[in-house]
C-alpha cells in the first residue's frame, strides 16, 4: 500500500520552506526515519517518516513553503509495518515517478546566445538499436564526469527528489578543475605572486632576503588544499544520497551504459566529461615535456623553461615558473597572447612579462623538438634555435565526446568531439543532456555550473528552466590579471557593432597607486542609442574578481548613470567601474570629462 506522508502539526509556524531533502526515490526508510527539514525563522525541524517503506514519490522541492498537511512524500509500505503514532497519512493516488516541484526559478543560458559559444541545434544521428525492455531503471539520472559541472548537476538533481548516480574515472570528485586545474593553479598563483610582490617592494623602500623555496612543501600546501575540497564533495555527495561510481563509462544503448563489469541503466544520462589537453604530434615522447598536469606538480624547477601557447592556461604557469625562478620563454604562433582578447587589455600584461621573462616570442611557431642529453633542442619558425631543460605544451584543449561510445546511445558526436545541445542541455536524443566542455566553447567551469542546474532541471520538470545567459566571463589568472565579458572591441568589429568606450586608467585610481600596480584600466562598452552596458574589460590585480559587477550591470541592462549612481566604496579598485561609468555620462570629478560629441 501506498502512503502520502504529510506534514505534522507546526504548532503557530506557518508557510515554512523546505531546506533539505534527505530522502531520494527507491530508498528504503524505517519508522522515524527522516525524510527532508525544515526551517522556521527560530530553529530547523526534521519530518520522520511514520511508516517503514520504500520512496516512492518526493512531492515537494529545496525552497517550496509547506504548512500542517501539505503532501511531502508517497512511501510503498513494507508488509507488516506498523506506523508511528505521530504520522498522519492517506492512501495516495498513483502519479508520475518524479513530480515537478513548484517554486523553483530558472532561466540560464542557451549556448546559441553566447558570444563566443558554439553549439549549433542538436544534429541529426543514425538512430541507436532499441533499448531492451528492463522493469525498472537503476537511476533517474546518470550523470558522467564528476567535474563541477557533473558534480552540480548530479547534487541539483538530487536535490530536486531524483535518484542520481554519479560517475567519475578517478578517485576523486572534482574533475579536471579541482584536481589538476583550476584550484591548485590558483594556489600556485598566490604563492606566485607573493613572491614577486617582496621582490618588487624593494623599489619602495622595503627588503627582504633572497626567499628560500621548499618546493616539497609547496606542492604538498597545495595538495591540501585539493583534498579539502574534493573530500568536501564526497561528503555532499552522501548526504545527498547521490551513488558515486569510480571507473570508466561507456553506453551500451540509448538507456545504459558500462562502467568495468558493472552495467547501468538510467531514465535520464547527462553527459560531463570535459576535455583533455591537444597533443603536439611533432613533440617527442619525453618525460621533460609536460602538460598543465605536469606542471602542478614538480619535482623540481627546471632552469631555461619553454611555453609553447601564449593562452590563458599557457601564462598563467608561466606567472607560476617565472616566480619560482625559472628562466621563462613563451611562444605563440598567433599575432598577440591570449588571442581572441581585445589587444588594448594584454598590452599591459605584455609589458610587464617582457621585462621580467627571457623571452615572449608573438606570431611564431614551433618547427621541430629534438630530445638531447642536455635538454630539449626546439626550432622556431623565425630561424632561431634553443635548447631549455623543459617544455609545456599549452595549446588548448579538446572535447571528450569521443570516448564515450556515444554512438551506441545514438548521440550525435561531430568529428572534433563536440556535442550540440538545444538551449534546455538536450542532444538528439531527448532523453539524454550534455553539458560544459563537450558542448563547446568557452570551456570554462562556471559555464559547466550553470548549463549543468538548467539540464536537471529540465529533467525534474521545472518550468523556464534554459541556458540563456547573456554574457560568460573569461580571466586569465595572470599578473596582472586580464578579464573580459559581454561584447569586446575585436568581436564589434568583425561583426559591425557600434558602440561607445571609456576607459579609466588605474594610474588615476589611489588604490592601485597604494598597491603600486597602477598599469591597469578599466574599459566599458556602451550601446550609443539606450546607453545600456555591451561589454567591458579589466586589467590590473583582481582583475577576475572585478569583471563580476559588469557581468550584473549587463545581465540586468543596466546603463551608464545606473552604474555611476551605485555608490562604490573608497578608496577601492571596483570603483574604477563607476568612474568609467561616469565619464560616459560625463559626471566624472577625478578626471576631466571627456569632450562631447557633436
Amino acid at each position: 500500500m501506498s502512503t502520502e506522508i504529510k506534514v505534522p502539526e507546526l504548532g503557530d509556524f506557518h508557510d515554512v520552506p523546505v531546506i533539505e531533502i534527505l530522502v531520494g526515490v527507491g530508498d528504503e526508510v524505517d519508522v522515524e526515519t527522516p525524510l527532508l527539514t525544515l526551517e522556521s525563522d527560530k530553529a530547523t525541524m526534521d519530518v520522520p517518516s511514520p511508516v517503514a517503506g520504500k520512496v516512492e514519490q518526493i512531492l515537494v522541492a529545496i525552497g517550496d513553503h509547506v504548512d500542517e498537511g501539505t503532501p511531502i512524500v508517497v512511501v510503498a509500505e513494507t508488509a507488516g509495518a506498523s506506523a508511528s503514532p505521530s504520522g498522519q497519512s492517506q492512501p495516495a493516488a498513483a502519479a508520475p515517478s518524479a513530480a515537478a516541484p513548484a517554486g523553483a526559478a530558472a532561466a540560464r543560458a542557451s549556448s546559441a546566445g553566447v558570444p563566443g559559444s558554439t553549439g549549433p541545434a542538436p544534429a541529426a544521428a543514425p538512430p541507436a538499436a532499441p533499448a531492451p525492455t528492463r522493469p525498472a531503471y537503476d537511476a533517474q539520472v546518470v550523470v558522467i564526469g564528476a567535474g563541477p559541472g557533473g558534480y552540480t548537476a548530479a547534487f541539483r538533481a538530487a536535490d530536486l527528489g531524483l535518484k542520481t548516480i554519479l560517475i567519475e574515472r578517478y578517485e576523486r570528485l572534482g574533475g579536471i578543475c579541482l584536481n589538476v586545474g583550476c584550484i591548485p593553479s590558483k594556489a600556485f598563483l598566490h604563492a606566485a605572486k607573493t613572491l614577486s610582490d617582496a621582490e618588487e617592494m624593494g623599489a619602495h623602500g622595503l627588503h627582504f632576503e633572497a626567499p628560500t623555496v621548499d618546493l616539497e612543501a609547496l606542492v604538498g600546501w597545495k595538495d591540501e588544499v585539493v583534498v579539502q575540497l574534493t573530500g568536501g564533495l564526497a561528503q555532499l555527495a552522501k548526504r545527498r544520497k547521490v551513488e558515486v561510481v569510480t571507473g570508466v563509462a561507456e553506453f551500451i544503448d540509448p538507456h545504459a551504459l558500462r562502467v568495468g563489469d558493472r552495467e547501468i541503466t538510467f531514465e535520464n544520462a547527462i553527459i560531463a566529461a570535459g576535455s583533455r589537453p591537444v597533443k603536439l604530434p611533432f613533440i617527442p615522447d619525453d618525460p621533460r615535456v609536460i602538460d598543465s598536469t605536469g606542471a602542478l606538480s614538480p619535482s623540481a624547477i627546471p632552469g631555461r623553461f619553454l611555453v609553447i601557447g601564449g593562452g590563458v592556461i599557457g601564462l598563467e604557469m608561466a606567472t607560476v615558473y617565472d616566480a619560482l625562478g625559472a628562466e621563462v620563454t613563451v611562444v605563440e604562433m598567433m599575432d598577440q597572447l591570449i588571442p581572441g582578447c581585445d589587444k588594448d587589455l594584454v598590452k599591459p600584461l605584455a609589458t610587464r612579462i617582457g621585462k621580467r621573462y627571457a623571452q615572449v616570442l608573438t606570431g611564431t611557431e614551433v618547427k621541430a623538438v629534438t630530445a638531447q642529453d642536455d635538454g630539449l633542442s626546439v626550432e622556431f619558425s623565425n630561424g632561431q634555435t634553443e635548447v631549455y631543460d623543459q617544455i609545456l605544451v599549452a595549446v588548448g584543449r579538446v572535447p571528450n565526446g569521443k570516448l564515450l561510445a556515444a554512438e551506441h546511445a545514438g548521440v550525435a558526436v561531430s568529428d572534433r568531439g563536440f556535442i550540440a545541445v538545444d538551449a534546455q542541455q538536450r542532444t538528439n536524443v531527448p532523453h539524454i543532456y550534455a553539458i560544459g566542455d563537450v558542448v563547446g566553447q568557452p570551456m570554462l567551469a562556471h559555464k559547466a555550473t550553470h548549463e549543468a542546474k538548467v539540464a536537471a532541471e529540465v529533467i525534474a520538470g521545472v518550468p523556464g528552466a534554459a541556458f540563456d545567459a547573456r554574457t560568460v566571463p573569461s580571466v586569465a589568472y595572470t599578473d596582472p590579471e586580464v578579464a573580459w565579458m559581454g561584447l569586446t572591441e575585436t568581436a564589434a568589429a568583425a561583426q559591425d557593432v557600434k558602440y561607445e568606450k571609456q576607459v579609466f586608467p588605474w594610474a588615476a585610481s589611489g588604490r592601485a597607486l597604494g598597491l603600486g600596480r597602477p598599469e591597469g584600466f578599466t574599459k566599458l562598452l556602451f550601446d550609443p542609442e539606450s546607453g545600456r552596458l555591451l561589454g567591458a574589460g579589466i586589467t590590473g590585480v583582481g582583475a577576475g574578481d572585478l569583471i563580476a559587477e559588469t557581468v550584473l550591470a549587463l545581465e540586468a541592462g543596466l546603463d551608464a548613470e545606473d552604474i555611476a549612481l551605485t555608490i562604490h566604496p573608497h578608496p577601492t579598485l571596483s570603483e574604477t567601474v563607476a568612474f568609467a561609468a561616469e565619464m560616459q555620462d560625463r559626471s566624472i570629478t577625478d578626471l576631466m570629462p571627456p569632450r562631447k560629441k557633436s
